[in-house]
């Protein structure tokens, strides 16, 4: 082989990053408030952007034929808009340049463990076909009641200003004062003192017996609790408060952690009285408040406002459609560019002129996109799943990313990134897209593998209808799923067990005998 220079013509195909590109894909992402900041950001940027005032129509919205018919096209896209879609979905897959997916998609097991009282993981109550009917076509005045409501919670007292405002009437002391307001910018969110009171004297130079001795005189204070130390002396102020803080109570309050155990025996022995009366003194600790700082929270919960809609079809399929008030719409204003372009001079001015208009165009073209992949991956999640929305949580598939991929001809990453802080209202709740994918568990007879989320569920059930008397272990649980088609190991139960908050069988019957 000669080592002389030469010329070599090659052809390839590579995929390049443009900004307009990552922008695209950083849309995907985005919930319905991040995008909303983003587009406002642009509107204040672009002054070719402007906001579209109009309501939108109804190209948004798409019926799902029954799954038996088969003749329904689950793209509803034109040939230009599938090309850009895959390209998008191309430059997903590869995502050298955005950083992979870590920290974009959220811990889905743990999340509802806290939030979902009910068990089935909906985040609100279920939506009727009339809601989805009036949502967003009630109009609003200054008389509306929304409005003295929303003046209320805006016009709530602060623990801060409450507790001032005692403060001046129950200390006349200037130092006292002083010592009071430090004290008092020390609290946590719960109402708990964690500061220590000797660093306390020090910075304000004082005392120690003097902070001591405030700090009792705040513990008085409305309302009962606030200012303690740790959860112990926390109840024990709230007893003192109604007068039921005795010895026997005490001995209670310092063995907390038997209390946590429900050892009744223990504690029984401990305070010197009989079960009878450990019965009705835990009764009374269940009354009390841990947090009592919490009861002037002023920040107003924000309700989940979800992606997608889903109701009952009148021929027996559903129709999915996209909300409408979470979709930003803006516009490109072609006569002010057409007016400037004709007004500027100079070349600075008019390649800034052509980036804006550039810009804006890509803008509104990413949010379609964003939409169209939205509801496209919408669409199949209902198709796949509709025995969930029919019969309810028991009935949930098993499902995994790669399956919506290949149905819908997208790669894996789009999915999880459209899947994202996303969410669906569906007439039983409202769901955030990640919840209907769930891993299998094999079935121990052959048939059809379960979803892990409706074990769960299934598990929940059985706890729940287990009687006072018998509590079942996890063995027995696993003996009972087996049973019933499902091959679902012991170490498995319980973590679905303890992952839903539900205690062990040890504990369950140590609390059911201090309930009777």
């Amino acid at each position: 082989m000669a080592l002389t220079p030469h010329l070599e013509l090659r052809q390839t195909q590579t995929l390049v990053m443009t900004p307009q590109l990552q922008q695209a894909i950083k849309l995907l992402q985005l919930s319905n408030i991040e995008l909303a900041v983003y587009v406002e950001q642009e509107l204040q940027r672009n002054p070719l952007l402007e906001r579209e005032e109009g309501e939108g129509g109804d190209d948004g919205e798409r019926e799902m034929a029954d799954p038996a018919d088969g003749d329904a096209d689950p793209d509803g896209l034109d040939g230009s808009d599938s090309e850009t879609l895959q390209s998008l979905d191309s430059a997903v897959a590869d995502d050298s340049q955005l950083g992979g997916d870590d920290g974009l998609d959220v811990d889905y097991d743990n999340m509802w463990s806290s939030a979902d009282a009910n068990g089935d993981g909906a985040v609100g109550d279920g939506l009727s076909d009339s809601a989805f009917a009036t949502a967003g076509s009630r109009g609003g005045d200054f008389d509306d009641s929304r409005f003295a409501s929303e003046g209320a919670l805006s016009g709530a007292v602060s623990l801060r200003d409450h507790l001032t405002s005692q403060l001046s009437m129950d200390i006349q002391d200037p130092v006292d004062r002083m010592i009071g307001v430090h004290l008092i910018d020390m609290l946590d969110e719960s109402g708990y003192l964690a500061a220590d009171l000797a660093a306390v004297a020090d910075i304000l130079d004082c005392d120690l017996e003097r902070v001591e001795r405030t700090l009792a005189r705040l513990q008085q204070f409305d309302p009962p609790g606030i200012f303690a130390r740790n959860l112990a002396e926390c109840l024990a102020l709230q007893l003192r408060d109604r007068n039921r803080f005795d010895p026997a109570m005490a001995a209670l309050l310092d063995n907390l952690d038997l209390l946590a155990r429900r050892d009744v025996a223990a504690l029984v022995k401990v305070c010197g009285v009989d079960a009878e009366d450990i019965a009705d003194m835990i009764a009374e600790i269940r009354s009390l408040d841990p947090k009592p700082a919490l009861a002037f929270d002023d920040v107003v919960a924000q309700p989940v406002t979800p992606d997608v809609l889903v109701r009952p079809a009148p021929n027996s399929g559903w129709i999915v459609e996209l909300n409408s008030e979470s979709l930003p719409r803006v516009l490109v204003n072609n006569q002010y560019h057409a007016r400037i372009s004709r007004a500027v001079r100079s070349k600075a001015d008019r390649q800034y002129v052509s980036e804006c208009l550039q810009s804006a165009n890509w803008l509104v073209k990413s949010l379609h996109q964003r939409a169209t992949t939205i509801l496209k991956v919408a669409t199949e999640i209902v198709r796949q799943q509709e025995t969930f929305l029919t019969r309810g949580v028991r009935h949930l598939r098993p499902l995994v990313l790669r399956d919506i991929a290949e149905a819908i001809e997208m790669h894996e990453s789009t999915v999880s990134r459209v899947t994202s802080n996303k969410y669906m209202a569906t007439p039983r709740g409202i769901y955030e897209l990640k919840y209907f994918f769930n891993p299998a568990i094999a079935s121990s007879s052959g048939g059809e593998a379960h979803a892990a989320e409706s074990v769960r569920q299934r598990i929940k059930a059985l706890i729940d209808a287990e009687p006072s008397d018998s509590v079942m272990s996890d063995d027995g649980i696993v003996e009972i799923l087996n049973r019933d088609g499902i091959d679902i190991a012991r170490r498995t139960v319980a973590k679905y067990r303890e992952a839903m908050g539900i205690p062990s069988s040890v504990q369950r019957r140590r609390e059911k005998a201090v309930r009777l």
